[in-house]
C-alpha cells in the first residue's frame, strides 16, 4: 500500500474524515502513526553479531520530520499537504520533543542510532522511558525554575512490545515492560530498535514542580532523568535506575539470543554490549550473574562477558566517573555484590596497584576500572581526548591495556543537522554540488572548488541571513525579544557546566557594555545568544544563568547600549531549539577550558551549518582545526599541556589575574550597583567571590585573549566576502564529522558485527 493511500485510511479511522477536512493536530496525529507504523514494519538488518547500544540517555528530538526523511517520503508529504493548502512545517512543530535526553551525551546517542541503522548494521539502543524528563526550564526572576516536561501524549511513538522482565532489588522484585521506537535506516528498507524500560505502574506527575518521593521506587523509579543526587535518597535511585535498565537490556538480549537459536556460552559470538559512558557499567556483573543462573561457571561467563563488554569513555572530569559506596549496592542489587568483589580480587591478584583497583580501601566501586578490566575495548571520543586518557587520567590502564585503548571521535548524523533543519542551504548545496553528498558527506568537499565564485557565496550570505530572520522572528513570538538580524549572531549552546566557561562569556559582555557605555562603540552590533540548563542542585551554574538573565535585562533597559549590545537567552533549551539556533549561527562558541571537553558535538553541528568556529584548542576543535587551516577558525587560550600542569601543581592562583587591570572591572561588575538593582545579590555575590578566589575553570587565566581573539573575529566578519569563504570551507570539510563516518569506525575497530 502506498503511503498517501493509508494515509487517507488512518485519518477515516481515526477521525472520520479525509485528510482535506482535518485540523492541523489531526494530521499531526495521522502522521505520526503512519511514520510509526512504516517504520515498525520495517525488519531488521541481519549479520553475525548484533550491537546493543546501552545509555543512560537518548536525547532524540522530535521524531516525524527525521522519521518522514529516512523513510524517504518527507518531499512527497509536504508536496500532498501544500496541495491541501497545509504546511508540513506549521504540522511537525505541533509535536511534543521526547524528554529522554540532555545534552551531548545524549544526543549523540541519538545520531548513532540514526547511523546504525543507516549503515545497516543491527544494532538497537537500550535505555529508560523517562516521564518527565530532565526538567521542563522556565526563568522566574532571572532565575532558572524547574517543572516536569510532561512530553508523554496518549498517542505518542512508543510501541508495546509485550515483553516483561523482572528486575530483583534487594527489597522487591519489579517488573520492567519493555517499549520500542523504530530507528528506520535513511535510503533502506531496514529499522532498528530504541528499546525503553519502565515500570508497570509509573507515578502519574511529581508532588510539586520536580520535587516527588525518591523513596518510592515502585512508581517513581522512570519519572525523571538525573534524580537530584543532592541526598542520599536521590544518589540511591540512580542506582537503582542504572540497575534497572541493565538488568532488563540483559535479560533482553540473552531471550533475543536464544530466539536466535544460540546458547548463552556463545554470547561473545553473537553480541556486542557498547557502555556509553559509566552509566550502564553494573551490565558486566549482572550479565555474570545471569549467564550462572543458566549454569555457566564463574570463569566461563566472565570470559564471555569481557570478550562481549566494550567502554566509551566521555570524560576527562574526574567526578563524572562514576563512584558508587558498595552499600549502595548492596541494598539495590545484593545479587551481583559477590560478582563485584570477585572481580576485585582477580583484578588485585594480576595487578597489585591499588590505582587500578575496582573496589577501593574505603569500599567505594570504581565503575570505569571495571568497565577497562572486564571489557574488551577502551575508546575516547576526539583524538586530543584519548590522548589525555591514555598519557594522564586513564594511564595506569593504558600501561596494563594498550591494545584496548582506541580513539573514535565523534559526529553527528547530518540527516538531521544539515537536511532537515537547514533546508535552504540543503537546496543550494544539491543545486551547486549535486545531492551526493547525502549519502556520502565526503563530497561536500567538492565546495572547495567554489571558494572563489562570487555568487556562490553570496548565496551562502543570504541562505544564512534568512536563518538569522528565521531565529528573530521565533524570539519574538516565544519570548518577546526583538532582535536585530542584521547584528553578529554569535551563539553558546550547550549544558551549563563551568567547564564549558559561559562565564566567561559573560565577562565578554560585561566589557562590551562597559565599553558602550564609555562611548567606544563595537564596529557592528553584536546579539550573544545563550541556550542551557543547569542540573538543578549545581549551585554555581544556576548563579551563572541568573548573571545572563541580568545581563540580557540590562541590555534591553539601555538605551545607550540596546542598539549594539543584546543578550537573548533562549528559554527551555532543546534539541528543537538547536534545530533552528544553529543554521542561524555566524560564531560558534567553543571555549571550554582546554583538556576538559571531551570532543563537542555541537561545534560540528554549527561548522556544517556555516558558522565558523571561536574556541580553545580542546576536544575535537583540534580536528576542526586541522581540517578548515588557521584561517577559518579563531582559536585562543592556553594549551592542554599548560592547564594539566597547573592543575597538577596546584598553581593557578586566579586572585593574581583578578588584579590585572583589564579583569577586575569585569568581575567586579557582577556585584556592581547596575546589576544588583536587577538580581539576586546572594547569588551574583556568590559568583563573583568564586571568579576571584577559586575559578577553577580558569576563566580568568584566558580572558583577555578570549576578548582580544572574539573582536577580532567580529572585524573580520565586516568584510562578507572573505567571510564568507571561511563559511564554505567549514561546511566543505564538515562531512568528516559526519556520524556514518564513527560508527563505520566503531564497526571496523570494536564491533565487526559483519565478521572480522
Amino acid at each position: 500500500m502506498e503511503w498517501k493511500e493509508r494515509f487517507y485510511q488512518l485519518t477515516r479511522e481515526r477521525f472520520d474524515r479525509s485528510p482535506d477536512q482535518c485540523g492541523d493536530r489531526q494530521l499531526y496525529l495521522a502522521l505520526m502513526l503512519l511514520a510509526r507504523e512504516l517504520s515498525a514494519n520495517r525488519p531488521a538488518p541481519e549479520t553475525g553479531r548484533k550491537l546493543y547500544y546501552f545509555s543512560a540517555e537518548f536525547l532524540m528530538g522530535k521524531l516525524l520530520s527525521n522519521t518522514l526523511l529516512a523513510l524517504g517520503i518527507r518531499d512527497s508529504v509536504r508536496e500532498t499537504l501544500l496541495a491541501m493548502g497545509r504546511d508540513l512545517n506549521v504540522i511537525e512543530e505541533l509535536e511534543p520533543e521526547p524528554s529522554l535526553g540532555n545534552g551531548g551525551l545524549g544526543r549523540l546517542a541519538a545520531c548513532f542510532l540514526d547511523s546504525i541503522a543507516a549503515l545497516e548494521l543491527p544494532g538497537d539502543g537500550v535505555g529508560l522511558n523517562y516521564h518527565f524528563g530532565l526538567f521542563h526550564q522556565n526563568f522566574v526572576k532571572f532565575k532558572q525554575a524547574e517543572y516536569p516536561d510532561t512530553w508523554l501524549e496518549e498517542e505518542n511513538w512508543l510501541i508495546s512490545t509485550g515483553r516483561t522482565f523482572t528486575v530483583p532489588f534487594g527489597a522487591m522484585d519489579l517488573k520492567a515492560v519493555l517499549y520500542d521506537i523504530p530507528v528506520p535506516g535513511a535510503g533502506n528498507g531496514y529499522a532498528n530498535r530504541l528499546h525503553l524500560f519502565d515500570l508497570e505502574e509509573p507515578a502519574r506527575e511529581p508532588w510539586v514542580g520536580i520535587r516527588f518521593d525518591k523513596g518510592d521506587i515502585a512508581h517513581n523509579l522512570t519519572s525523571f532523568l538525573y534524580p537530584d543526587d543532592g541526598d542520599e535518597a536521590g544518589r540511591l535511585l540512580r542506582v537503582y535506575q542504572q540497575y534497572f535498565m541493565v538488568s532488563a537490556g540483559a535479560q533482553l538480549i540473552l531471550q533475543e539470543l536464544e530466539e536466535r537459536g544460540y546458547r548463552p556460552e556463545e554470547l561473545a559470538d553473537h553480541v556486542v554490549i557498547q557502555i556509553n559512558d559509566t552509566h550502564p557499567s553494573m551490565v558486566i556483573p549482572e550479565m555474570i550473574r545471569l549467564l550462572m543462573a543458566k549454569g555457566l561457571t564463574f570463569d566461563q561467563a566472565a570470559d564471555q562477558v569481557s570478550r562481549t563488554c566494550a567502554y566509551t569513555n566521555h570524560t576527562i572530569l574526574a567526578e563524572a566517573l562514576e563512584k558508587w559506596p558498595m552499600h549502595f549496592i548492596e541494598t539495590v542489587a545484593p545479587g551481583i555484590v559477590p560478582i563485584i568483589r570477585e572481580l576485585d580480587r582477580r583484578t588485585r591478584e594480576a595487578h597489585p596497584d591499588p590505582r587500578t583497583a575496582i573496589v577501593d580501601g574505603n569500599d567505594v566501586v570504581h565503575m570505569a576500572h571495571m568497565d577497562i578490566h572486564w571489557g574488551f575495548s577502551v575508546n575516547g571520543v576526539a583524538a586530543l581526548h584519548t590522548e589525555i586518557l591514555k598519557k594522564s587520567e586513564l594511564k595506569p590502564f593504558y600501561d596494563l591495556y594498550p591494545g584496548k585503548f582506541n580513539n573514535k571521535t565523534n559526529g553527528v548524523t547530518l540527516r538531521r543537522w544539515l537536511e532537515a533543519c537547514n533546508p535552504g542551504l540543503t537546496a543550494l548545496l544539491d543545486e551547486v554540488i549535486g545531492d551526493g553528498w547525502r549519502r556520502d558527506p565526503d563530497q561536500l568537499e567538492k565546495l572547495m572548488a567554489f571558494r572563489e565564485d562570487t555568487g556562490v557565496l553570496d548565496r551562502l550570505l543570504e541562505v544564512k541571513q534568512a536563518s538569522k530572520d528565521a531565529l528573530a522572528r521565533h524570539l519574538w513570538v516565544e519570548q518577546g525579544l526583538e532582535l536585530d538580524s542584521a547584528s553578529v549572531f554569535d551563539i553558546q549552546s550547550k549544558r551549563l557546566h563551568e567547564y564549558k566557561r559561559q562565564q566567561m562569556n559573560a565577562l565578554y559582555v560585561i566589557s562590551k557594555y562597559l565599553a558602550i557605555r564609555e562611548g567606544r562603540l563595537p564596529e557592528r552590533p553584536i546579539t550573544v545568544f545563550f541556550g542551557a540548563k543547569a542540573a538543578p542542585s549545581y549551585v554555581m551554574a544556576k548563579h551563572i544563568i541568573h548573571l545572563i538573565l541580568c545581563l540580557q535585562e540590562l541590555t534591553e533597559r539601555d538605551p545607550r547600549v540596546r542598539p549594539w549590545l543584546r543578550v537573548a537567552m533562549v528559554e527551555n533549551y532543546n534539541v528543537t531549539w538547536a534545530e533552528r539556533m544553529i543554521p542561524a549561527c555566524d560564531i560558534s562558541e567553543q571555549i571550554s577550558l582546554a583538556s576538559k571537553e571531551a570532543s563537542g558535538t555541537g561545534n560540528m553541528k554549527f561548522m556544517a551549518n556555516g558558522a565558523v568556529t571561536l574556541g580553545t584548542m580542546d576536544g575535537a576543535n583540534v580536528e576542526i582545526a586541522q581540517l578548515v587551516g588557521q584561517d577559518n577558525i579563531y582559536t585562543f587560550g592556553r594549551s592542554s599541556d599548560t592547564v594539566i600542569d597547573l592543575y597538577h601543581r596546584w598553581a593557578y592562583r586566579p586572585r593574581d589575574l583578578y588584579h590585572r587591570e583589564a579583569i577586575e572591572p569585569l568581575v567586579d561588575f557582577l556585584v556592581s550597583p547596575e546589576l544588583l538593582a536587577i538580581g539576586d545579590p546572594a547569588d551574583l555575590s556568590a559568583l563573583w567571590r568564586d571568579m576571584k578566589n577559586k575559578d577553577w575553570f580558569m576563566a580568568l587565566l584566558d580572558v583577555e585573549e578570549y576578548i582580544q581573539t572574539r573582536d577580532r573575529a567580529i572585524h573580520d566578519y565586516g568584510d562578507r566576502r572573505a567571510w564568507a569563504k571561511k563559511m564554505l570551507v567549514n561546511i566543505a570539510h564538515a562531512g568528516y564529522f559526519s556520524s556514518d563516518r564513527t560508527i563505520a569506525q566503531y564497526e571496523k575497530d570494536i564491533w565487526h558485527l559483519r565478521g572480522v
